[in-house]
């Protein structure tokens, strides 16, 4: 068996050094797990980040991860299951026993043993529960008392803070003394006598500044506060607006609980996006290491809706059955119409719905947008109106049906550029995710309405 580099060069070897996981590496586990070989195993994986630890048990087949598990026992960095993807961490979770698990989540940070929390089956997550300590145990409640992707949830519990009557000095001593101060962190706040945050110091001016200098002298009290039942997409939009690092999240009163750093909001955009690009396409969840029968359950009822739309587009030609029949050249065209419909709304679709999770789409300015996308929809349609109706007079050399495919196409056009801003607004409105169904909804409208004008305009003009 070959080891590490003594396999041909592969495609991206120019990224090595830059990422932990390689084929080589997948290959040389999988030997190591086929023979059993625990001191390899550990050689092999110990100088990986818990990141590309993950990746690998991504790599490998479900008998495969279990083993390697077993293989590293508590050697195995609790940190990578922060990394992996839910269904993956849910199956290694399940093999560990109340002691294990609560082994892992002690070792992680607050809010990384938070999400492994959340995600527990209610049985599991009361057995691990009882099985940290009570000063653990009541952190951990406290997080899961607030709703779901908020900042509560999101925030880290260990933060620097200092009260407002120290001085550098001081600030400085304490940094190195205090068994209680994070490993790593951005900035000190600095507090009232409340608990109250009042602003912030940056560790590097800190460290500049001479030690009988005033903590209140140095820090910048311009901070963004962050309640701690503010959603997590909310918290995203404000480090984006306002270029944020770190911000304070406190409770009803204004108290400092936690911190949410742009680590945190990076994972939370990372997840909104995708989330959102998964709802775009029907699909609830990624489900790229589910069963097979867990992936069918979830696009299931998104396949039967769009059955349902399907049969109602097919309703509409039907009424035109005996005119298709006369005209073969009907039947030949009308995809062109509904095709181009769906693909000019799809486009509007996805930057309304990106407009609106960035909050750049307001009640303010939605009708200059809506204007705006009606007219590059009726421009497009006279634009493919000319080519379209073009091709079918060349194809068929029949004027009328060339008139006949451009009017239709400028017609759906025009209302796959209104629905395209329209249906994600109106769901927004409505309270729902505009994500959610508005690509279904869409190519409903689309079809509907370009089946109906281009057949409809035929029936009328060429019989």
């Amino acid at each position: 068996m070959a080891e590490l580099g003594d396999t041909e060069a592969t495609e991206g070897d120019h990224l090595e050094g830059l990422y932990g996981l390689t084929d080589d590496l997948v290959r040389a586990t999988l030997a190591a797990i086929g023979a059993g070989d625990r001191q390899r195993l550990k050689s092999l994986t110990k100088p990986l980040h818990a990141a590309d630890m993950a990746d690998l048990l991504q790599a490998l087949s479900a008998r495969n991860r279990d083993l390697l598990e077993g293989f590293l026992g508590e050697e195995f960095d609790p940190e990578v299951f922060v990394h992996l993807d839910e269904a993956i961490r849910e199956d290694l979770i399940e093999d560990l026993d109340s002691a294990e698990l609560a082994r892992v989540v002690t070792e992680l940070e607050s809010d990384d043993a938070v999400e492994l929390i959340e995600d527990l089956e209610v049985a599991k997550q009361r057995a691990l529960l009882e099985s940290v300590s009570a000063v653990d145990r009541a952190l951990y409640e406290a997080a899961l008392g607030f709703p779901e992707d908020s900042a509560g949830r999101l925030m880290r519990r260990e933060y620097a803070a200092v009260p407002s009557i120290w001085d550098v000095g001081q600030t400085i001593d304490y940094m190195r003394a205090d068994p209680d101060v994070p490993e790593a962190f951005y900035g000190l706040f600095v507090v009232g006598p409340d608990n109250k945050p009042l602003g912030v110091i940056m560790t590097s001016r800190l460290l500049r500044t001479k030690r009988p200098v005033a903590v209140t002298d140095i820090m910048e009290p311009d901070i963004k506060l962050i309640p701690g039942s503010m959603d997590q997409e909310d918290v995203a939009f404000l480090f984006r607006q306002y270029g944020l690092v770190e911000a304070p999240v406190v409770d009803e009163v204004g108290r400092i609980i936690g911190v949410i750093t742009v680590d945190d909001v990076v994972d939370v955009i990372h997840e909104e996006h995708e989330e959102d690009l998964l709802k775009l396409g029907g699909v609830a969840v990624d489900d790229l290491y589910e069963a097979v029968a867990d992936t069918i359950k979830s696009r299931l009822s998104w396949l039967c809706l769009n059955l349902l739309t399907a049969i109602l587009a097919s309703v509409v030609i039907g009424f035109f059955q005996a005119e298709i029949e006369k005209v073969v050249a009907l039947a030949v065209l009308m995809p062109i119409v509904a095709s181009m419909g769906g693909n000019a709304g799809t486009q509007t679709l996805t930057v309304s719905v990106r407009a609106l999770a960035m909050k750049e789409l307001t009640p303010g300015n939605a009708m200059r947008i809506i204007g705006k996308e009606v007219l590059v929809g009726g421009i497009n349609g006279i634009v493919f109106a000319v080519l379209a109706g073009g091709v079918a007079y060349f194809w068929f050399s029949d004027l009328l049906i060339g008139i006949v495919i451009g009017v239709a196409m400028v017609i759906n056009l025009l209302v796959a550029g209104l629905a395209g801003i329209l249906i994600p607004l109106v769901i927004d409105r409505a309270g729902a995710d505009p994500a959610v169904g508005s690509s279904i909804v869409l190519t409903t409208v689309t079809d509907i309405v370009g089946f109906l004008c281009f057949l409809g305009l035929a029936t009328i003009v060429l019989l």
